[in-house]
Protein backbone atom coordinates (compact mmCIF):
# COMPACT_ATOMS: atom_id res chain seq x y z
CA UNK A 1 0.00 0.00 0.00
CA UNK A 2 0.91 3.54 -0.98
CA UNK A 3 2.89 5.52 1.99
CA UNK A 4 0.23 8.72 1.90
CA UNK A 5 -2.57 5.86 2.37
CA UNK A 6 -0.15 4.59 5.18
CA UNK A 7 0.22 7.42 6.85
CA UNK A 8 -3.58 9.04 6.41
CA UNK A 9 -4.98 5.77 7.77
CA UNK A 10 -2.69 5.90 10.61
CA UNK A 11 -3.07 9.46 11.84
CA UNK A 12 -6.81 10.12 10.69
CA UNK A 13 -8.70 6.74 10.20
CA UNK A 14 -8.03 5.01 13.87
CA UNK A 15 -11.00 6.51 16.65
CA UNK A 16 -9.50 9.85 17.88
CA UNK A 17 -10.95 12.81 19.66
CA UNK A 18 -8.42 15.63 18.33
CA UNK A 19 -10.16 18.74 16.85
CA UNK A 20 -8.56 18.47 13.42
CA UNK A 21 -10.28 15.04 13.17
CA UNK A 22 -12.02 14.89 9.74
CA UNK A 23 -14.88 12.06 9.40
CA UNK A 24 -15.53 12.30 5.55
CA UNK A 25 -11.59 12.47 4.90
CA UNK A 26 -11.20 9.84 7.44
CA UNK A 27 -13.87 7.07 6.04
CA UNK A 28 -12.78 7.32 2.36
CA UNK A 29 -9.16 6.74 3.29
CA UNK A 30 -10.14 3.82 5.64
CA UNK A 31 -12.04 2.33 2.28
CA UNK A 32 -9.37 2.97 -0.05
CA UNK A 33 -7.08 1.21 2.82
CA UNK A 34 -9.50 -1.61 2.93
CA UNK A 35 -9.77 -1.86 -1.10
CA UNK A 36 -6.06 -2.08 -1.68
CA UNK A 37 -6.05 -5.51 0.86
CA UNK A 38 -9.49 -6.74 0.40
CA UNK A 39 -10.58 -5.68 -3.32
CA UNK A 40 -13.93 -4.98 -2.01
CA UNK A 41 -15.69 -1.76 -1.94
CA UNK A 42 -17.73 -0.49 1.12
CA UNK A 43 -20.99 -1.90 1.90
CA UNK A 44 -24.13 0.22 0.99
CA UNK A 45 -22.75 2.44 -1.59
CA UNK A 46 -24.57 1.23 -4.36
CA UNK A 47 -27.72 2.87 -2.60
CA UNK A 48 -26.18 5.85 -3.14
CA UNK A 49 -25.06 5.42 -7.00
CA UNK A 50 -26.14 4.16 -10.08
CA UNK A 51 -23.46 2.01 -11.53
CA UNK A 52 -22.17 -1.37 -10.78
CA UNK A 53 -20.03 -3.37 -7.91
CA UNK A 54 -17.66 -3.78 -11.01
CA UNK A 55 -17.97 -0.40 -12.53
CA UNK A 56 -17.63 0.54 -8.52
CA UNK A 57 -13.75 -1.51 -8.00
CA UNK A 58 -12.92 0.89 -11.12
CA UNK A 59 -13.36 4.21 -9.13
CA UNK A 60 -11.74 2.82 -5.80
CA UNK A 61 -8.80 1.71 -7.97
CA UNK A 62 -8.27 4.52 -9.66
CA UNK A 63 -9.09 6.72 -6.27
CA UNK A 64 -6.41 4.73 -4.64
CA UNK A 65 -3.73 5.60 -7.36
CA UNK A 66 -4.91 9.29 -7.29
CA UNK A 67 -4.64 9.53 -3.16
CA UNK A 68 -1.08 8.02 -3.46
CA UNK A 69 0.18 9.97 -5.51
CA UNK A 70 -0.89 13.33 -4.15
CA UNK A 71 1.64 14.61 -1.64
CA UNK A 72 0.50 15.39 1.18
CA UNK A 73 -2.57 13.90 0.85
CA UNK A 74 -6.12 15.04 1.35
CA UNK A 75 -6.78 16.30 5.25
CA UNK A 76 -10.08 18.41 4.65
CA UNK A 77 -13.64 17.87 3.23
CA UNK A 78 -12.60 19.93 0.42
CA UNK A 79 -9.32 18.56 -0.40
CA UNK A 80 -10.79 15.36 -0.70
CA UNK A 81 -13.54 16.27 -2.64
CA UNK A 82 -11.48 17.75 -5.20
CA UNK A 83 -9.66 14.98 -5.82
CA UNK A 84 -12.69 12.95 -6.20
CA UNK A 85 -14.40 14.86 -8.82
CA UNK A 86 -11.15 15.66 -10.34
CA UNK A 87 -9.87 11.29 -11.19
CA UNK A 88 -13.71 10.65 -11.58
CA UNK A 89 -14.74 13.72 -14.33
CA UNK A 90 -15.33 11.37 -17.10
CA UNK A 91 -17.37 9.23 -15.00
CA UNK A 92 -21.36 9.92 -14.81
CA UNK A 93 -22.56 12.58 -12.40
CA UNK A 94 -24.81 10.82 -10.49
CA UNK A 95 -21.87 8.61 -9.22
CA UNK A 96 -19.68 10.87 -8.33
CA UNK A 97 -22.21 13.15 -6.43
CA UNK A 98 -23.74 9.78 -4.92
CA UNK A 99 -20.35 8.79 -4.30
CA UNK A 100 -19.64 12.19 -2.44
CA UNK A 101 -22.77 11.91 -0.64
CA UNK A 102 -22.08 8.59 0.85
CA UNK A 103 -18.68 10.40 2.73
CA UNK A 104 -20.61 13.27 3.48
CA UNK A 105 -18.28 15.36 1.47
CA UNK A 106 -18.88 18.64 -0.04
CA UNK A 107 -20.21 18.05 -3.58
CA UNK A 108 -19.34 19.90 -6.87
CA UNK A 109 -21.10 22.89 -6.68
CA UNK A 110 -20.95 23.88 -3.34
CA UNK A 111 -17.30 24.22 -3.66
CA UNK A 112 -15.56 27.69 -4.15
CA UNK A 113 -12.48 28.88 -5.47
CA UNK A 114 -11.06 31.39 -3.48
CA UNK A 115 -9.93 34.55 -6.06
CA UNK A 116 -8.08 36.79 -3.65
CA UNK A 117 -4.44 35.77 -3.01
CA UNK A 118 -5.11 36.10 0.82
CA UNK A 119 -2.76 39.02 0.92
CA UNK A 120 -4.07 42.45 2.42
CA UNK A 121 -3.45 45.41 0.55
CA UNK A 122 -0.19 47.55 1.16
CA UNK A 123 -1.54 50.41 2.47
CA UNK A 124 -5.63 50.02 3.19
CA UNK A 125 -7.36 53.30 4.09
CA UNK A 126 -8.44 53.84 7.79
CA UNK A 127 -6.18 51.12 9.18
CA UNK A 128 -5.82 52.22 13.15
CA UNK A 129 -3.47 49.22 13.63
CA UNK A 130 -2.32 45.34 13.44
CA UNK A 131 -2.26 42.44 15.06
CA UNK A 132 -0.14 39.26 14.83
CA UNK A 133 -1.98 36.65 16.67
CA UNK A 134 -0.78 33.32 18.87
CA UNK A 135 -1.53 30.15 16.75
CA UNK A 136 -5.06 29.66 17.32
CA UNK A 137 -5.10 25.83 18.33
CA UNK A 138 -3.39 27.53 21.69
CA UNK A 139 -6.40 29.44 21.86
CA UNK A 140 -8.87 27.11 21.53
CA UNK A 141 -7.56 24.93 24.33
CA UNK A 142 -8.22 27.64 26.84
CA UNK A 143 -11.15 29.55 25.26
CA UNK A 144 -13.82 27.01 24.12
CA UNK A 145 -15.80 29.92 23.37
CA UNK A 146 -12.86 31.47 21.28
CA UNK A 147 -15.03 31.39 17.81
CA UNK A 148 -18.67 33.37 19.08
CA UNK A 149 -20.09 32.82 15.96
CA UNK A 150 -19.40 33.16 12.15
CA UNK A 151 -18.17 36.90 12.20
CA UNK A 152 -16.71 37.11 15.51
CA UNK A 153 -13.73 35.51 17.15
CA UNK A 154 -11.69 36.02 20.13
CA UNK A 155 -7.86 36.41 19.67
CA UNK A 156 -5.14 36.77 21.64
CA UNK A 157 -1.30 38.59 21.18
CA UNK A 158 2.03 37.93 23.03
CA UNK A 159 3.00 40.73 24.99
CA UNK A 160 6.67 40.31 23.56
CA UNK A 161 4.94 41.91 20.80
CA UNK A 162 6.33 45.87 21.22
CA UNK A 163 2.77 47.47 20.33
CA UNK A 164 1.59 45.16 23.63
CA UNK A 165 4.65 45.01 25.91
CA UNK A 166 4.62 49.33 25.59
CA UNK A 167 1.02 49.14 27.36
CA UNK A 168 1.37 46.33 29.09
CA UNK A 169 -0.22 47.21 33.13
CA UNK A 170 2.45 46.89 35.85
CA UNK A 171 -0.45 45.23 37.78
CA UNK A 172 -0.99 42.32 35.47
CA UNK A 173 2.85 41.79 34.71
CA UNK A 174 3.75 41.47 38.71
CA UNK A 175 0.54 38.91 38.56
CA UNK A 176 2.09 36.75 35.95
CA UNK A 177 5.61 36.93 37.60
CA UNK A 178 3.79 35.77 41.02
CA UNK A 179 1.58 33.43 39.41
CA UNK A 180 5.13 31.79 37.98
CA UNK A 181 6.68 31.57 41.20
CA UNK A 182 3.49 30.06 42.85
CA UNK A 183 3.02 27.36 40.29
CA UNK A 184 7.36 27.10 41.10
CA UNK A 185 6.38 26.24 44.30
CA UNK A 186 3.16 24.15 43.59
CA UNK A 187 1.15 26.57 45.16
CA UNK A 188 -1.96 25.90 42.23
CA UNK A 189 -4.31 27.67 44.57
CA UNK A 190 -2.73 30.55 44.72
CA UNK A 191 -1.31 30.50 41.19
CA UNK A 192 -5.50 30.09 40.01
CA UNK A 193 -6.41 33.36 41.95
CA UNK A 194 -3.69 35.24 40.48
CA UNK A 195 -4.66 34.00 36.83
CA UNK A 196 -7.97 34.91 37.74
CA UNK A 197 -7.10 38.55 38.61
CA UNK A 198 -4.83 38.46 34.77
CA UNK A 199 -7.88 37.17 33.17
CA UNK A 200 -10.22 39.92 34.49
CA UNK A 201 -7.88 42.67 33.08
CA UNK A 202 -8.47 41.28 30.05
CA UNK A 203 -4.69 38.91 29.70
CA UNK A 204 -4.72 35.20 29.94
CA UNK A 205 -1.31 32.88 30.26
CA UNK A 206 -1.61 30.33 27.25
CA UNK A 207 0.65 27.39 26.51
CA UNK A 208 2.48 27.89 23.45
CA UNK A 209 5.19 25.38 22.53
CA UNK A 210 5.48 23.90 26.02
CA UNK A 211 6.19 27.71 27.53
CA UNK A 212 3.79 29.88 28.86
CA UNK A 213 2.64 32.86 26.87
CA UNK A 214 1.72 35.97 28.82
CA UNK A 215 -1.10 37.67 26.09
CA UNK A 216 -3.77 40.35 25.65
CA UNK A 217 -6.85 39.37 24.63
CA UNK A 218 -8.89 40.73 21.66
CA UNK A 219 -12.46 40.19 20.68
CA UNK A 220 -12.70 40.90 16.65
CA UNK A 221 -16.08 41.52 14.67
CA UNK A 222 -15.25 40.52 11.04
CA UNK A 223 -15.25 43.51 8.85
CA UNK A 224 -18.16 44.37 6.47
CA UNK A 225 -20.14 40.90 6.93
CA UNK A 226 -22.61 40.04 8.90
CA UNK A 227 -23.15 36.03 9.60
CA UNK A 228 -26.44 34.07 11.09
CA UNK A 229 -26.82 34.34 14.82
CA UNK A 230 -25.98 30.84 16.15
CA UNK A 231 -29.95 30.61 16.88
CA UNK A 232 -30.69 31.34 13.34
CA UNK A 233 -30.59 28.64 10.79
CA UNK A 234 -27.01 28.27 9.10
CA UNK A 235 -25.45 30.12 12.62
CA UNK A 236 -24.01 26.64 13.42
CA UNK A 237 -23.19 26.72 10.04
CA UNK A 238 -21.09 29.32 9.87
CA UNK A 239 -19.84 29.26 13.07
CA UNK A 240 -18.11 26.10 12.13
CA UNK A 241 -16.83 27.41 8.58
CA UNK A 242 -14.97 29.90 10.75
CA UNK A 243 -13.57 27.79 12.89
CA UNK A 244 -12.15 25.75 10.01
CA UNK A 245 -10.89 29.09 8.68
CA UNK A 246 -8.89 30.16 11.71
CA UNK A 247 -8.05 26.46 13.77
CA UNK A 248 -4.38 26.02 14.62
CA UNK A 249 -3.26 29.13 12.27
CA UNK A 250 -1.50 32.44 13.75
CA UNK A 251 -4.13 35.40 12.33
CA UNK A 252 -3.33 38.80 10.50
CA UNK A 253 -5.23 41.05 11.63
CA UNK A 254 -6.07 44.80 10.38
CA UNK A 255 -8.37 46.56 12.82
CA UNK A 256 -10.18 49.95 11.34
CA UNK A 257 -12.56 50.84 14.29
CA UNK A 258 -14.12 49.42 17.47
CA UNK A 259 -17.78 49.18 17.56
CA UNK A 260 -19.76 49.58 20.61
CA UNK A 261 -19.32 46.40 22.43
CA UNK A 262 -15.79 47.32 22.44
CA UNK A 263 -15.04 44.41 19.58
CA UNK A 264 -11.90 45.24 17.12
CA UNK A 265 -13.59 45.65 13.60
CA UNK A 266 -11.49 44.11 11.60
CA UNK A 267 -10.06 42.13 8.65
CA UNK A 268 -8.20 38.27 9.06
CA UNK A 269 -5.96 37.41 6.82
CA UNK A 270 -4.52 33.57 7.44
CA UNK A 271 -2.36 31.17 5.68
CA UNK A 272 -3.17 33.08 1.84
CA UNK A 273 -6.96 32.97 3.09
CA UNK A 274 -9.12 36.24 3.37
CA UNK A 275 -11.65 35.17 6.20
CA UNK A 276 -14.39 37.42 5.04
CA UNK A 277 -13.69 35.89 1.44
CA UNK A 278 -14.62 32.26 2.60
CA UNK A 279 -17.82 33.01 4.47
CA UNK A 280 -19.31 34.78 1.17
CA UNK A 281 -18.34 32.31 -1.03
CA UNK A 282 -19.70 29.58 1.23
CA UNK A 283 -22.94 31.37 1.55
CA UNK A 284 -22.48 31.50 5.28
CA UNK A 285 -22.63 35.38 5.86
CA UNK A 286 -24.12 38.55 4.00
CA UNK A 287 -22.16 41.12 2.67
CA UNK A 288 -22.93 44.25 5.48
CA UNK A 289 -23.50 46.92 2.17
CA UNK A 290 -24.62 49.07 5.20
CA UNK A 291 -21.16 49.87 6.58
CA UNK A 292 -18.93 48.16 3.66
CA UNK A 293 -18.66 49.41 0.19
CA UNK A 294 -16.30 46.98 -1.13
CA UNK A 295 -16.94 45.92 -4.66
CA UNK A 296 -15.76 42.57 -4.26
CA UNK A 297 -18.16 41.41 -1.22
CA UNK A 298 -20.90 42.40 -3.23
CA UNK A 299 -19.85 39.99 -6.00
CA UNK A 300 -18.73 37.09 -3.72
CA UNK A 301 -22.31 37.36 -2.08
CA UNK A 302 -23.87 37.53 -5.75
CA UNK A 303 -21.95 34.31 -6.37
CA UNK A 304 -23.60 32.27 -3.30
CA UNK A 305 -26.65 33.77 -4.58
CA UNK A 306 -26.31 32.38 -7.70
CA UNK A 307 -25.40 28.73 -6.15
CA UNK A 308 -27.79 28.96 -3.74
CA UNK A 309 -25.26 27.27 -1.38
CA UNK A 310 -25.13 27.77 2.28
CA UNK A 311 -28.02 29.92 3.56
CA UNK A 312 -28.99 31.02 0.16
CA UNK A 313 -30.23 27.65 -0.20
CA UNK A 314 -33.47 28.84 1.24
CA UNK A 315 -36.35 30.94 -0.49
CA UNK A 316 -36.45 33.94 1.50
CA UNK A 317 -33.52 33.79 4.32
CA UNK A 318 -33.75 35.90 7.16
CA UNK A 319 -31.02 38.91 7.52
CA UNK A 320 -29.30 38.93 10.51
CA UNK A 321 -29.95 41.82 11.67
CA UNK A 322 -33.27 42.01 11.27
CA UNK A 323 -33.53 38.76 13.51
CA UNK A 324 -31.57 40.83 16.32
CA UNK A 325 -34.04 43.98 15.97
CA UNK A 326 -37.15 41.61 16.43
CA UNK A 327 -35.42 39.48 19.16
CA UNK A 328 -34.97 43.29 20.88
CA UNK A 329 -38.55 44.58 19.80
CA UNK A 330 -39.63 41.09 21.67
CA UNK A 331 -37.85 41.63 25.01
CA UNK A 332 -39.22 45.44 25.23
CA UNK A 333 -42.94 44.55 24.70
Amino acid sequence: MGNALRFLYGHCCKPSTDSDYQPGVSALAHDLYNFEITSQVPQGLSKHVVSSKKAQANWYKKLSDAWRETKPPPKTPEEASRLVIQTLKRHQKADVEGLLAFYGLPLPHSLVELTSDGAPPSHPQGLKFELHTLPYLCVCKVDAKAVADGDTVTVYVSTTDPRESSCLPRDVQAAAIERSKARAQKNYQKADELHKQIIDSGYRVIPVNHEEVLARKYRIRLRGIDAPESAMPYGKEAKEELTKVVQGKSLRVLVFDLDRYGRCVGDIYCNGIFAQEVMLKKGLAWHYATYDKRPEFEKWEKEARAKRIGLWAARNPEMPWEWRKQKRENQCS
